[in-house]
């Protein structure tokens, strides 16, 4: 899909500010409010919008605790990848999974409250998970750059 200007200034703002109504987008990106809300079914109807969150405070819910697990796995045919992906879905403390090349198969980015929250993880669902060989966890210290916000 081809963007110009004006929908890159609409997706930057949108990822800044998701809330904000089309009137003050409009104002923002200089359109009428009628061609800005067609930009934005565009946008959204392409794909390009996956979807509208609400950003929480990790701290504030009780899980300021992130910590990285990298996994190794047995070995590499399709259906262990699938049951290991397919079991890694079901763990609610589990924020994002990516298969990776390199040293380790998968790297998980997991919350918990604490070192003994992320041991029940640990104990409960991961080492459950299917086809592991190894796993390295590595807990953050401090968080130094985070954003949602894709460059445009």
């Amino acid at each position: 899909m081809d963007l110009d200007a004006t929908d890159r200034r609409i997706l930057t703002l949108l990822q800044r500010e998701g809330r904000i109504t089309n009137a003050d987008l409009a104002a923002r990106v200089n359109l009428s409010a009628s061609a800005c809300h067609r930009r934005v079914e565009r946008l959204e109807q392409s794909g390009l919008i996956r979807g509208y969150v609400a950003l929480l405070d990790e701290r504030k819910l009780g899980r300021p605790t992130l910590v990285f697990v990298e996994i190794t796995l047995s070995g590499q045919a399709d259906d262990l990848l699938e049951a290991f992906e397919r079991a890694v879905r079901t763990i609610p403390d589990v924020l994002e999974c990516h298969l990776m090349a390199g040293t380790a198969d998968y790297l998980l980015k997991i919350v918990a409250q604490d070192t003994d929250d992320f041991a029940r993880i640990h104990r409960q669902h991961l080492t459950r998970l299917p086809g592991v060989a190894q796993m390295h966890s590595s807990f953050a210290l401090r968080t130094v750059q985070q954003t949602t916000a894709l460059p445009v």
